[in-house]
């Protein structure tokens, strides 16, 4: 519809060739009669032009074409428009142009703020290179089974990344390692080789004996130097539980009972399994050569590791490397170190020289943990034992020093490099690994509290030793601690819940809102409180998306979806987007998942009273807005990983990975099966046959639980029908008995007493006002003819407030007794 000078030329033309201005304006009228510029029509050169042959509008009001025309482009380029004059932007005068529109002032937009470890506080985060981040985070040395420590750091990690990529949309490059080279890996295989040998030997008992009370020597020396309280009391179980198991066998081969001596070396031999494995380690331990014993360990447990972080609903990082693999690389990269200036070489192996790099100008030593250089027992906290050991410490040319290659000893695996045959050390391996995929700067390296110092300190000197710069990492992510129950959690201390374990009594999503419900930089206690409140959490929403969904399956029209909005929707809505803001700003302080869920509740929590008020009035709830609210609260659900179905709204019910959608599928029949069972309810009440209302309840009871399903009758009110999870109903369901069974024995109680109140009632009731007093010898000696006490036991007239007191009481007991005589005459009592 709109006009070009191209399209409107050859009738221009034509207007502009009429010499006789009069007939030229109302051939002007005539064309722009089909016209309008309401309807669409663009203003052309073409118009500009012909316009600009009019000084005004014309007076006639037959022309009223070219008149609202003329105003039109007045309007648009200002004016009035003299013969060959350019246009001005201003309207003329006494006619009405558009007004100058002002944008809106609006708000500045809140920013991501991510607690740095760098700089002890919360930075807006920045990437380098626009919405692409790269992400670096270290994973876990892999020499036994995965614990919740493990599942602290990867799931509040988990937590971090979908954040960043599904909320704030960046584009996010994640990459982990697996440690598969290590002092406590290469201990273990070793220690683990030696004792399937020795028990594929099968030696006789009598030697089963022998060699757990010599390797009980040198660990009962071990336990006398440990200093730490919780490791000694830790290694004092162990050497008492060995010692128990050893006390049957001492008696069965000291009589000759070989089939009994036989079966309690099996039971020794389980229960000092760390304890032989140490001993052999220490006299064998150099004649295990073969690299791929040392291989075998941690394949088997990085292959847990990854079910485990499956089973948790962790999202796979975008690559993953091993140090086993990186091993080229690696040496490349201490080379390097060394011709910049930072490493040499002794004995052996290659050492990073801390003093150098700290005097160089462009370079800092200790950025995380500063205080802790120098400190050796921070040092030994965190190199641990055999990183620190005196032929080590010999090597270097400071304490402070830590190893970039190790020369491999007797015992460990190998690998050829310019020093001679070794491994790596422990730090270099992520800085190898790490640039060689990000390289020489990622904005973000992520990893547990306990690795700052002095792993991460010593990666970034290293890192920035071979690139030469001071900026290898942008953001230091690290997450809190994890404590059971109050308790440090340790491998080394035995103290420690696997995954595995953990998903037995708790579900995924269970323990991810229990993450969600603390920070992920804060120490996290793993207890039975912690969890009693994720449940109640999950249990809240869960309840909430059942009854929107009832709400949603009730039939109505296409117009009834659209439902007038009355005060109560209104402050709804308005409360939502309050909501919805206040997500938004704990998202971007820090990623504040408490707080987010917090607000979460308190949205349900004004949705369940707006719900609660419409039952109340016999009205129906709006349901596009509180579809709108649901949707919301599981998109976010979906962002934080504790969903993990593409379920349009609430949790899943058919359970993860179930392909089938069990509601959309199941609840057609279950609606019908409801409906009936109300209409066979009501004839069974206008009938009076308790017997098949005592049946609807038992179906409603008992066996809908069992396949996943609760009914709920509301007086006046449909049914509900709710799917959920089986485990969880049969545990409402039996919290349910329990509190009935509670409830009649409280009434039971009650019931008891009150005839037992009543009996003693009666009892009293019985008793003549003149010997209430007379068997209270103890109290009086003396009585008036009524059988009011006159004195006491020592003969002394009672006061006179005494004896008004008393006096009372005997008219009372006077009425009771009265009535006890009127009951009796009544007949009351036989």
């Amino acid at each position: 519809m709109s006009g070009s000078s191209g399209e409107q030329a050859p009738p221009y033309r034509s207007i502009l060739s009429i010499s006789d201005e009069a007939a030229r304006v109302r051939a002007l009228n005539e064309h722009l009669s089909t016209r309008s510029y309401v309807r669409g029509y663009s203003l052309s050169q073409a118009d500009v032009d012909l316009f600009r042959q009019l000084s005004a509008p014309p007076a006639d009001p037959r022309l009223f074409h070219v008149a609202r025309w003329f105003r039109h482009i007045e309007a648009v380029l200002g004016g009035p428009c003299g013969r060959g004059e350019p246009c001005g932007r201003q309207a003329s005068r006494g006619r009405r142009g558009q007004p100058q529109w002002c944008p809106p002032a609006g708000s500045p937009p809140c920013k991501l703020r991510l607690y740095n470890s760098l700089t002890r506080r919360k930075d807006v985060f920045v990437p380098q290179h626009g919405k692409r981040v790269t992400w670096y985070c270290c994973g876990p040395t892999v020499y036994d089974a995965s614990h919740m420590g493990h599942a602290r750091s990867y799931i509040s990690f988990d937590i971090l990344r979908r954040v960043l990529r599904d909320y704030f949309g960046y584009d996010v490059f994640y990459c982990m390692n697996i440690t598969d080279v290590d002092d406590k890996i290469i201990k273990r295989a070793r220690q683990n080789y030696l004792f399937e040998r020795y028990r594929e030997k099968q030696p006789q008992a009598a030697q089963v004996l022998q060699d757990v009370h010599a390797a009980l020597k040198p660990f009962s020396a071990k336990l006398r130097e440990t200093a730490d309280p919780d490791r000694r009391q830790m290694l004092e179980r162990t050497r008492r539980a060995v010692e128990l198991a050893a006390e049957p066998l001492q008696t069965a081969v000291q009589s000759g009972q070989a089939e009994t001596a036989d079966g309690c070396a099996q039971v020794l031999l389980e229960e000092a399994k760390d304890l032989l494995s140490d001993w052999l380690d220490g006299s064998l331990g150099h004649e295990v050569t073969d690299n791929s014993i040392f291989s075998k360990l941690p394949k088997f447990w990085e292959e847990e590791f990854h079910r485990d972080m499956e089973a948790l609903n962790v999202l796979p990082p975008d690559v993953l490397t091993r140090v086993s693999e990186y091993v080229p690389e690696i040496v490349n990269f201490v080379q390097k170190i060394v011709d910049n200036g930072y490493g040499y070489a002794s004995n052996g192996s290659v050492y990073f020289d801390t003093v150098r790099f700290a005097s160089s100008d462009r370079h800092s030593y200790g950025k995380l943990v500063p205080e802790a250089v120098g400190d050796q027992k921070a040092l030994q906290e965190g190199e641990g034992d055999l990183s620190v050991s005196a032929d080590r410490l010999s090597e270097k040319r400071s304490p402070n020093d830590f190893a970039l290659w190790k020369a491999s000893k007797s015992g460990e695996p190998s690998w050829p490099c310019p020093w001679g045959k070794g491994r790596p050390g422990w730090h270099i391996e992520c800085s190898a690994m790490a640039s060689a995929l990000l390289g020489a700067s990622m904005d973000i390296h992520g990893g547990g509290f306990d690795l700052r110092f002095p792993h991460h300190d010593n990666e970034l000197a290293q890192s920035e030793a071979y690139f030469e710069n001071d900026c290898w990492v942008r953001y230091f992510l690290h997450t809190g601690h994890l404590t059971i129950a109050g308790c440090k959690m340790s491998k080394s201390l035995k103290n420690f819940i696997t995954i595995k374990d953990a998903l037995k009594t708790h579900s995924a999503r269970q323990l991810r809102l229990a993450f969600l419900m603390h920070s992920w930089k804060d120490t996290l206690d793993y207890s039975s409180n912690t969890m009693e409140s994720a449940l109640q959490y999950e249990k809240f929403l869960n309840e909430f998306f059942l009854n929107v969904k009832d709400v949603l399956r009730a039939p109505v029209d296409i117009t009834g979806r659209f439902e007038k909005w009355e005060d109560e929707e209104s402050e709804l809505n308005r409360s939502f987007y309050d909501k919805k803001a206040a997500v938004h700003e704990a998202l971007c302080d820090n990623v504040d998942t408490r707080t987010v869920l917090e607000e979460m509740r308190a949205l349900v929590s004004q949705c369940n009273l707006y719900m609660a008020a419409r039952k109340a009035a016999r009205r129906r709830p709006n349901r596009a807005l509180l579809e709108r609210i649901a949707l919301y609260l599981t998109h976010m659900l979906k962002i934080f990983g504790a969903i993990e179905d593409e379920s349009t709204l609430g949790f899943p019910v058919g359970g993860p990975g179930t392909s089938l959608d069990l509601e959309a599928t199941v609840l057609p029949y279950l609606q019908v099966l409801s409906e009936f069972r109300e209409g066979v309810r009501r004839i069974a009440r206008e009938q009076k046959v308790p017997e098949v209302l005592q049946l609807s309840d038992a179906l409603r009871d008992d066996i809908l639980p069992e396949l996943g399903v609760r009914l709920e009758d509301h007086e006046g009110l449909p049914t509900v029908v709710k799917l959920g999870d089986r485990e969880a109903l049969l545990r409402e369901r039996e919290e349910k008995r329990r509190a009935e069974e509670e409830k009649r024995k409280k009434k039971e109680e009650a019931a008891r007493k009150k005839r037992e109140q009543e009996a003693a009632r009666l009892a009293k009731m019985k008793i003549p006002p003149s010997a209430m007093f007379l068997s209270e010898i103890d109290k009086y000696s003396k009585f008036d003819e009524n059988g009011l006490p006159t004195h006491d036991t020592e003969g002394k007239e009672l006061s006179k407030g005494q004896a008004k007191k008393l006096k009372k009481l005997f008219e009372a007991q006077e009425k009771l007794h009265k009535e006890y005589l009127q009951m009796v005459q009544n007949g009351s009592f036989q």
